[in-house]
């Protein structure tokens, strides 16, 4: 990784600069939610908002990026930054419930979100974003952004789309419905006394 890294508990910083991106992450899995975030594009930290909130988890996410040419190196670079700040806040993952998955309705639009904390980073979306863009942002950027993640988180992500018409709707749902998912996947379980949740003993 290109930059530094601080952490504690099931909390992690982390910093990345390229000659694209300039980069500040730092995450809380165990908050309340609480996110200040600024990347230059409007849309898409309203996103990573929704994505905060609905996980409980307390960020600071800052991103200064190449913006003239366009949002897709913010957006990706993040994703990037992001898991792996997730993963490091994870620690060794004992005790926690791993899977969880969540379906999130948003007026017309039903997305549901399935996670495995595996340690195999890969994405599966099966979404279909009507138009290309949502004000400035490129619609596309957003399964840029959940590739990049989960596989800087090293989780197994699926996110698909049961019903939606309005991009807005579908892109919200999924950012929260993931939100969500990791908060269940991520929460200790008491019944498991610090086990891994794995059958081969790793993760």
């Amino acid at each position: 990784m290109n930059g530094d890294s601080v952490s504690s508990g099931r909390a992690s910083s982390q910093a990345r600069k390229t000659k694209e991106t300039d980069i500040a992450i730092s995450i809380d899995l165990d908050g309340a939610g609480h996110a200040e975030i600024s990347t230059g594009v409007g849309f898409f930290d309203h996103m990573l908002d929704a994505f905060c909130r609905h996980g409980l988890f307390d960020a600071d996410i800052r991103c200064e990026g190449d913006l003239q040419v366009d949002a897709h190196h913010t957006v990706e670079d993040v994703g990037i930054v992001l898991g792996q700040a997730f993963a490091e806040a994870l620690g060794d993952k004992r005790g926690i419930c791993r899977f969880s998955s969540c379906a999130v309705p948003m007026d017309e639009a039903l997305v549901l979100c399935a996670v495995d904390i595996s340690g195999r980073g890969q994405a599966f979306w099966a979404m279909d974003i009507p138009v290309e863009a949502i004000s400035t942002f490129d619609t596309q950027l957003a399964r840029e952004f959940f590739i990049a993640f989960a596989a800087n988180a090293g989780i197994t992500l699926h996110l698909r789309q049961f019903s939606g018409e309005n991009a807005h709707h579908l892109i919200e749902a999924a950012f929260k419905a993931c939100g969500r998912a990791l908060r269940q996947a991520a929460a200790l379980d008491p019944r498991l006394e610090g086990r891994l949740p794995s059958t081969k003993g790793a993760l």
